[in-house]
């Protein structure tokens, strides 16, 4: 995996340092060239006090690069006792109509295992701009590869955490297998403690992304060593975390410009604290203009290659 070029800094600079929770006024030159513009007709909003309709001092563009869609008309399958409560494409659409949303990844999870009648149902109903992220066992075949990636399909996951995707064993030879038959990247959901023992075979593999900012503080240095060396953090997630996140996501971005992913985590199955709109709201409090638009879109529609 080719390092981005950049000029690292250590996470000890950061980790001491907490952005404040509020909305910012941002200078409107450096907004709308950044894909926030106060007060832009073209995008959705960042982030809203629903209780008082608060009138919000910025606008987002925002490529969702981690939404889950669960039908009941497809199957779903129990994971450790839990059955997530339906949240279809359309409730999707619903939920983020006001957040500028203008595409996203539809990520399978533990509960879909390997059906993809969902996934590519979902992708027919939210339509252009949207891609998926499937789990596949070992055994699928080059021709079953293409007939996703036709569809709308970008990556494979790699479910560490909680199963229902090809087993950790698979990773290296899967990963390798999609990314040559049809370049996807592989996506992998697991603790960033767990991150040394994945290292090696994580640096042999072409393009990579981690979820959820890797969940765990004692794992972020591993995590950002990896992003040092170009792998992919999807800021999502924010209320699985046991760290501060502004800390993080100013950590990432320092070892990586290109590596921030941002997305909206819905529905939150078995968050603790599910997505808000604010949270929109806490990226660029804690990147700035630049960084966070790159955070919010521009590196995820490049990491799964939307036409513009």
């Amino acid at each position: 995996m080719d390092p981005p070029r950049h000029n690292s800094r250590s996470l000890a600079r950061y980790t001491h340092t907490r952005a404040p929770n509020r909305l910012v006024r941002l200078p409107r030159n450096a907004l709308v060239a950044q894909g926030i513009e106060h007060g832009s007709p073209k995008a959705g909003v960042a982030g809203s006090n629903p209780a008082e309709g608060t009138p919000l001092h910025y606008r987002c563009v925002v490529f969702d690069a981690h939404l889950h869609i669960i039908d009941p008309r497809f199957p779903v399958i129990e994971n450790d006792g839990y059955l997530p409560p339906a949240f279809t494409a359309t409730d999707y659409l619903a939920r983020v109509s006001a957040l500028g949303v203008t595409g996203g990844a539809v990520v399978s999870g533990s509960f879909q295992g390997f059906d993809q009648s969902y996934l590519l149902d979902a992708l027919r109903v939210l339509g252009p701009g949207f891609v998926g992220v499937t789990q596949l066992p070992a055994s699928v075949t080059d021709d079953e590869i293409l007939r996703l990636d036709e569809a709308g399909v970008r990556a494979i996951r790699f479910n560490v955490r909680r199963g229902g995707s090809a087993s950790i064993g698979d990773l290296g030879a899967l990963a390798r297998r999609v990314h040559d038959v049809a370049g996807w990247h592989a996506e992998l959901y697991v603790d960033a403690r767990d991150l040394p023992e994945l290292a090696a075979t994580i640096d042999r593999l072409p393009a990579v992304s981690i979820d959820h900012l890797g969940l765990t503080g004692e794992g972020l240095p591993h995590l950002l060593k990896l992003a040092e060396r170009g792998v992919r953090v999807k800021a999502t997630g924010f209320g699985r975390v046991d760290f501060d996140i502004p800390s993080a996501l100013r950590a990432v971005a320092a070892a990586n410009p290109s590596a921030l992913m941002f997305g909206t985590d819905l529905p939150s199955t078995r968050a603790p604290r599910p997505f808000a709109d604010e949270d929109i709201t806490l990226v660029v409090d804690a990147l700035g203009p630049e960084l966070a638009a790159a955070a919010l879109s521009g590196n995820a529609a490049a990491f799964y290659r939307i036409e513009p």
